[in-house]
This record gives C-alpha cells, structure tokens and sequence, in this order.
C-alpha cells in the first residue's frame, strides 16, 4: 500500500478513522473527506504526528459540486486515487408508519443518492486511469432485513444493487468492487434518535475489527479480489 492514495469518504466516523489508521501504517496516503472537519482533523493530526501522511478535505456527499471539487482537490494534488472507501451513511430504523417523510429522504439521499455521486466521480477518473479498488458499505441490512428496517433496508439493498450492476459495466476497466455486510458495529450510528433500537454496544463488532477486513479487501494482490464479506459479531447474525 505504500504511497498509495485511499479516499475514505465518510472519514470522521469510526470505520474511516480506524481504517485511516491501518492505511497509514502502511505507507499510504490517506484522505479523510467528511462534512465533520473537526473530527477528521484531530485524527490527521494524530496519523501525521505518528509519521503518516493524511490529509482532510471537506465533503457533503449529496452536493455534485462538493464531490467533484474533492476529486479534482486530490487529482491535482496528491495523484490518482486508487482505493475509494465509501464508509459514509446514515440510518433509520423505525416502523414505516412512524417514519417522517423527510426523515426517510435524509436517508435515501445520504445513502443512495451519495454513494452514486461519489463513486461515479471516482469511477471516472480510475476507469480512465484503468485500476482501483471501491469498497461498499451495504451492510447486513442490504442482504437481508428485520423488522422496522423497511427504509434503510430500501437504501441499502439499492446499495447492493448499484455495486453488482457496476462490476458488470467495469469489468474490462481494472476497477475491483468489494461489498462488506456488516452486523452491528459499535460506533455513533446508534446514537442517531430515528434509531429506535435497544443494542449492547459491547457484543458489537468494533470499528477496528472492521478496518482489518478493509484493509485486506483493498490490499489484495493485482488481478484479485475479495468481491464480499460477511462480518457479523454472534449476537446480530443473520444470513
């Protein structure tokens, strides 16, 4: 991975952060793009301080403008970029006929409409380039469904659906998808107020758990990929 350039989109939360720092250690250059700059910071600091290289650029996944402002920012000054982690999300999980309508958009827009927004400004340019490596966060819930999940199982299994249809439209482009269906992983997402589910956060996966899965995903050797995984602690498997 050395000198490598990984785009963690959604870098202030605990999957980027965590895989931020595995990346670092090994001699990548990690950007961290995320609508929370102060948390980005404070982790490119403390990646940087250690001998790293991380850098922060703002993001608002919804925003066309912001999206192509970061990929031409990283393009211009740090090279092409070669593994995309799309660690960015919200949730919702509520009973649809609790659900608020803008609330139910909030989700769509964030989950859906800015993976689209960020993976096709990526694509782009790695398809021109002819190599990369994009990993998605469909999570358990777009493989399979519980109750009260109806919107954010909609958002996430449009997730599922949109990487397997681009692995067929890249498949002579160099670009390798990776889909991880993640359980319950202890991180803020539980602390959103339209989560209204009772969890144990210690029983969960931990966001560095996840990151060891990541990293081995985008640090396969050339002409291979780890096109799914499967990562759930015991008390939220599903299949």
């Amino acid at each position: 991975m050395k000198d490598q350039i990984v785009l963690i989109a959604g870098g202030s939360g605990g999957i980027g952060q965590a895989s931020a720092d595995l990346f670092s250690k090994a001699g990548a250059k990690v950007v961290l793009a995320a609508r929370n700059r102060e948390k980005a910071e404070a982790k490119a600091r403390e990646i940087n301080d250690r001998g790293g290289q991380c850098f922060v650029i703002d993001l608002d996944v919804t925003d066309s403008q912001s999206v192509s402002a970061m990929v031409q920012t990283i393009e211009r000054d740090l090279g092409p970029i070669d593994v995309l982690v799309n660690a960015f999300g919200t949730g919702i999980i509520q009973p649809l006929l609790d659900i608020k309508p803008e609330d139910a958009k909030a989700v769509i827009d964030v989950n859906v409409y800015g993976t689209i927004l960020v993976t096709q400004a990526v694509v782009r340019h790695m398809a021109a380039n002819k190599k990369g490596r994009v990993i998605m966060f469909p999570g358990i819930l777009g493989k399979a469904v519980m109750r009260n999940s109806s919107v954010y199982s909609a958002s996430k299994y449009a997730v599922t659906g949109f990487t397997k249809a681009l692995v067929e439209e890249q498949k002579r482009s160099g670009i390798f998808f990776s889909l991880f269906y993640l359980g319950g992983v202890a991180t803020d997402f539980w602390e959103n107020p339209v989560v209204t589910m009772r969890v144990q956060a210690d029983k969960m996966l931990s966001a560095a758990e996840v990151a060891k899965a990541v990293y081995y995903a985008a640090s396969q050797p050339e002409g291979s990929v780890l096109t799914e995984i499967s990562l759930q602690p015991e008390s939220h498997m599903m299949v």
